[in-house]
């Protein structure tokens, strides 16, 4: 019963703004400004169907999951160890913050004009001088303008938790390590990264759902022909405000999906976190 009562709990809000929806298109009678829902499930149903020439949903999907999956990367792979070394060293922490924070409250799309001056509409592709074929298909959807909006979204919040879980480790921890014997390695690498390692998944969560949410804008920019987000701005252009709500659920419901998998590591990996408040 209890399991019930939760699954109810969860499934309310959702019903009672699906009975909303329909409500309000059934009023309102013009597709243009509210379609059914009926007409936007319709693309759920069969996503592998070729939407207003854009592909199918599922190929967009895979597209702007690539495009997410290689900017968030390369967010990780540089805001995690630099925020480990500016969280450690209180030198360098001093040296780096004042400038890296007066770049923090740009949004990404204000980063749109120097992107497209640098980067123009250069891919992957050329990086490696593919011209043709099915690799030059993949990598010319990763452009470097809208990977790099991506990455500068999701940076700043992966970079800020992982500082501060390191800065945020108990100094008696650290201490008694010392007493111990251990070395600044062991220290390092056995209570400073154990103990920061919470906030650090947390910035990674945060900065995955800024990753989505820079998309649509990294989408927009030139030379995009395929995405979610491209997708969304070509069938709103075509009054396809089906096909637009299509897109905004579907952006929805895998942030929300990636977003729970970072709950669940969360959820089983830092137990101990409840057992120190």
């Amino acid at each position: 019963m209890r399991h019930l009562k939760a699954v109810f709990v969860s499934l309310f809000v959702p019903a009672l703004f699906l009975i909303l929806w329909a409500y309000m298109a059934e009023r309102t009678g013009n597709d243009v400004i509210l379609p059914p829902i009926g007409q936007v499930a319709a693309h759920f149903a069969s996503p592998g169907t070729p939407l207003i020439g854009m592909g199918s949903l599922v190929s967009n999907i895979l597209i702007s999951m690539l495009r997410v999956l290689v900017g968030y990367s390369a967010a990780v792979l540089l805001a995690v160890p630099a925020g480990l070394l500016l969280g450690h060293k209180r030198q360098l922490s001093k040296l780096f913050t004042p400038f890296l924070g007066l770049f923090r409250p740009i949004p990404p799309l204000a980063w749109v004009p120097l992107v497209l001056a640098w980067f123009g509409v250069a891919s992957f592709a050329t990086l490696f001088g593919v011209e043709e074929g099915a690799w030059y298909v993949f990598l010319n959807n990763l452009k470097f303008s809208m990977v790099f909006i991506i990455f500068i979204g999701a940076f700043y919040p992966i970079l800020s938790g992982t500082m501060h879980g390191v800065s945020g480790v108990r100094s008696i921890l650290v201490d008694s390590a010392r007493v111990l014997g251990a070395s600044d390695r062991d220290i390092f690498l056995k209570v400073l990264l154990p103990a920061s390692l919470p906030s650090i998944v947390n910035g990674l969560r945060i900065g995955l759902g800024v990753a989505w949410m820079c998309l649509v804008s990294a989408e927009m920019l030139p030379g995009s022909i395929s995405g979610v987000g491209y997708l969304i701005t070509h069938a709103y252009t075509v009054a396809r405000t089906d096909i637009v709500i299509t897109g905004m659920i579907t952006i929805g419901l895998l942030g929300a999906a990636m977003d729970h998998g970072f709950r669940f590591v969360e959820e089983r990996s830092f137990q101990w976190q409840r057992l120190t408040r």
